[in-house]
């Protein structure tokens, strides 16, 4: 008679790590961070708009040829893509797992309902489906062109922007975002803090502050192109 064999497996670390809320939440913290880094450098770049045309369409060029001649032509861009990409994945997958998962934990309405969080936690998961509707929105509108409203010029960035911006939807769905990242950032910041270990009674009110000013700085730097096409700053 043959002896039965095992054959259940036993999951690997990175599997044990991804499903446990610890985890989930780690991965969370972590790509949101590595999108911040982004947001930060990206909302540098759009402040050369003001600086003109030339300025801001040789920064574009210089972004495909960055890393030449060890990368080809826009190598280096498709690398921040595709980490971008990966850390949007997560992090929303990572979000909606965690939100699925404390839904199960507690499928009865409390009787009592809880005291309201603040503005920013309670519109966390809709800022976040705003976000990704707008990412989307965004890359169809200056990257592909798809959406772009008149006609879209590769290599002229600076064109497509004003144009973009000199629509009243173009304004509305940008602005919307923009307000919907400042309170993601806001409330994100501190809580991958948290979650990394990096808060405790001591530093609190400083990464708080910090989280404030990050959300602010980034959402007047977005809003500040839209309003220079608007008020003709920038044309």
């Amino acid at each position: 008679m043959a002896l039965a064999t095992r054959t259940d497996r036993r999951p690997s670390m990175t599997r044990t790590i991804w499903d446990s809320s610890v985890g989930k939440k780690t991965v969370m913290a972590v790509s949101g961070l590595v999108m911040l880094m982004y947001l930060v450098v990206h909302m540098l770049g759009n402040l050369k708009i003001f600086f003109g045309a030339d300025e801001f369409n040789h920064y574009a060029h210089w972004l495909r040829t960055l890393g030449e001649p060890f990368l080809h032509y826009e190598w280096a861009l498709w690398i921040v893509r595709l980490v971008l990409v990966a850390a949007v994945v997560l992090h929303a997958v990572s979000a909606y797992q965690l939100s699925r998962r404390d839904i199960r934990a507690r499928p009865a309405k409390y009787v009592h309902r809880r005291p309201r969080a603040g503005y920013a936690t309670r519109t966390m998961r809709w800022g976040g489906i705003i976000l990704g509707l707008f990412i989307v929105w965004h890359i169809l509108d200056l990257t592909t062109g798809t959406a772009h409203p008149g006609g879209f010029q590769p290599g002229h960035p600076y064109q497509n922007v004003v144009d973009t911006f000199s629509t009243w939807y173009g304004n509305t769905v940008y602005i919307a975002a923009v307000l919907a990242l400042g309170f993601h950032v806001r409330h994100g910041f501190w809580s991958a803090a948290q979650t990394l270990g990096a808060g405790n009674a001591a530093r609190d009110r400083a990464l708080k502050a910090l989280a404030n000013v990050l959300a602010l700085v980034l959402t007047l730097g977005f809003i500040s192109v839209p309003v220079a096409v608007m008020t003709g700053v920038v044309s």
